[in-house]
């Protein structure tokens, strides 16, 4: 119960619409438990004694009192689900800006599949269990407690006999939900994992496609959903043997009911009315018992999905500002060096080990280096999207991790490898992170990307709009958006993540002497595959699993590196023309 403990916080700001439901809940059920009294008052007092006038003034009582009961209770129902969905929103809106300052390494953890569970089912869950506590929660204990006191309050010894039924109705229930909330985690997780692959086939639909891989995926998908729908059923298959068990013990107390007030009735010892109330106020005391049940499975998937919604609320970026964060020096970045930099991921394999280089202002520096080499984990580090396990990043002199994210994350400007495009125009996306950019500020990015030509070619130029994940527009296209995105903040530092392999190499050359123009006063940082993106650098990198084991010019590299002269032969030289030849 710690779990949602921790999430009434979010119910707080609606405490006086939770105090009036309350309270009209507490009123429908004083009437409820005043109408057996009341039919107790028409048999004995009316029909055993032939008293048309208590029949007829006592049947008028009880109908203003339902015709009360119902509009309180539609009271209750309205104020419990305003409550319910404005905490719902709260909690969504809170999870939805937390995903947001979590770091890289957070983010590696919890996928796509597992936060988009936390923001629909187990936020509707805990919703439910809001809903459910103001209008039926609080009134299943009172109407419990209500008829068990009514019953003494009708004949002690009836209510003596029934209180052991009441026990091993209880001890029964308890017994079910104390196994309940694990059950339901269990079923959780599994939805995690359903979800993740859902969302994974969603979004690679087109590469299922062209792999003609729809059977294996239909394979995969069948066993988690199957693995999902046996634990499913094994929960309620559990569930399913409460409800007779709880039927068996309603007919045992009526049965006593029956058989021991029969016996004192023909003694004269408790009149009819009194054992057709009793027997209300039993279905009373047994009826919350089953909601309690049902508020129990409620609470118990709650618990499950305010575990997990807690984790993300609770989950500490990996990035955070120091306890005195520096602004960073005056001016535009004039030098960023690396000093003796080793990183690895969260699960500790080492990526990167000893990495120094320095790029400085006006500079292009390149990243050359076969796949997984660690060429994106080393431009990673500049924006601080990971820090660095040893040594440091400096920024004009200044550690990186001792300045203010929020001013380094302005500064510079990301290209990154999967080209991201958002719902809405193009002009929307290009001036993504500067919206209140001029039309002539958005046209002179899009130029320099060399992205003008071909928007204006399209139908609607730059309102045209862009559909999920940009699908109506080619690699190249996409990628040479998201590079005027990036240009458009001018930034200190630009790194481009091996963000032009789909654009070919004429474009390219345009595209580097139009970068070379737009931020020469700039750092730039180009991660690539591909040597002729790397040509005109002042300074290229070349990476082998996680080490720069040559740094220069190309003119220096081809003369001392027998690595980045064998790259550059199988792309542009000797390699190419012996292929020419075959």
């Amino acid at each position: 119960m710690n779990h949602i403990k921790k999430l009434l916080y979010f119910v707080k700001p609606y405490w006086r619409r939770s105090l009036v439901a309350l309270i009209l809940l507490v009123a429908v059920v004083i009437m409820d438990l005043a109408i057996p009294r009341l039919i107790q008052r028409v048999i004995d007092q009316g029909i055993n004694s032939g008293n048309m006038r208590v029949v007829v003034t006592t049947t008028i009582w009880m109908l203003a009192i339902s015709v009360v009961q119902t509009l309180f209770a539609l009271g209750n129902n309205l104020f419990s689900i305003q409550v319910g969905e404005s905490v719902a929103r709260d909690v969504r809106e809170a999870l939805f800006l937390k995903i947001q300052s979590f770091s890289f390494g957070n983010l590696d953890r919890l996928n796509t599949g597992q936060l988009m569970v936390r923001l629909s089912s187990d936020t509707t869950i805990f919703q439910r269990l809001v809903q459910v506590s103001l209008r039926i929660g609080t009134r299943a204990p009172l109407l419990m407690v209500g008829s068990i006191i009514l019953m003494f309050v009708t004949d002690k010894r009836l209510a003596l006999m029934i209180l052991p039924v009441l026990l091993a109705t209880s001890a029964v229930i308890v017994f079910f939900t104390s196994r309940m909330g694990p059950l339901y985690l269990t079923v959780q997780k599994k939805l995690d994992r359903l979800n993740s692959v859902l969302q994974e086939n969603i979004a690679g639909a087109r590469l299922v496609k062209a792999f003609v891989r729809e059977g294996y995926e239909g394979e995969r998908f069948a066993v988690v959903n199957e693995d999902f729908t046996n634990r499913n059923i094994q929960v309620m298959r559990f569930m399913s043997t409460l409800s007779p068990a709880m039927n068996v013990f309603v007919n045992i107390g009526i049965v006593i009911v029956v058989w021991a007030g029969g016996i004192q009735s023909a003694q004269n010892g408790v009149s009819v009315g009194q054992i057709v109330a009793f027997i209300n106020y039993l279905n009373t005391t047994m009826g919350p018992l089953g909601i309690m049940v049902m508020l129990a499975n409620l609470v118990a998937a709650a618990t499950a999905s305010a575990e997990r919604v807690n984790e993300v609320l609770e989950t500490v970026p990996e990035v955070q500002d120091s306890a005195q964060p520096q602004s960073l020096p005056e001016g535009r970045a004039r030098r960023v060096r690396f000093e003796d930099v080793d990183f690895r991921y969260n699960d500790g394999g080492q990526v990167l080990s000893d990495i120094n280089f320095t790029v400085e202002s006006g500079q292009t520096v390149a990243i050359l280096g076969a796949t997984g080499s660690g060429k994106s984990s080393i431009v990673n580090l500049v924006p601080r999207f990971y820090d660095a396990a040893a040594g440091g990043v400096l920024w004009n002199d200044m550690d990186v991790r001792e300045a203010r994210q929020s001013e380094l994350l302005m500064n510079v400007g990301v290209v990154p490898q999967e080209t991201i495009l958002f719902s809405g125009t193009i002009r929307e996306n290009i001036r993504y992170g500067k919206p209140n950019a001029s039309e002539e500020e958005i046209v002179a990015a899009a130029k320099a990307a060399q992205a003008h030509d071909f928007i204006v070619s399209l139908p609607n130029g730059y309102d045209t709009r862009v559909e999920e994940r940009g699908g109506n527009l080619s690699g190249g296209q996409k990628q040479r958006i998201a590079i005027a995105r990036a240009l458009l903040l001018k930034p200190a530092i630009l790194i481009l993540d091996d963000s032009a392999s789909a654009v070919d190499v004429e474009t390219e050359s345009k595209l580097q002497n139009a970068l070379k123009e737009w931020l020469k006063d700039s750092l730039n940082v180009i991660v690539a595959q591909r040597i002729s993106a790397v040509l005109r650098a002042d300074k290229i990198l070349v990476v082998d699993e996680g080490r720069i084991i040559a740094q220069g010019a190309h003119h220096e590299l081809m003369e001392n590196s027998d690595v980045y002269r064998e790259i550059y032969d199988s792309q542009l030289g000797e390699g190419v023309k012996m292929e020419a030849a075959l």
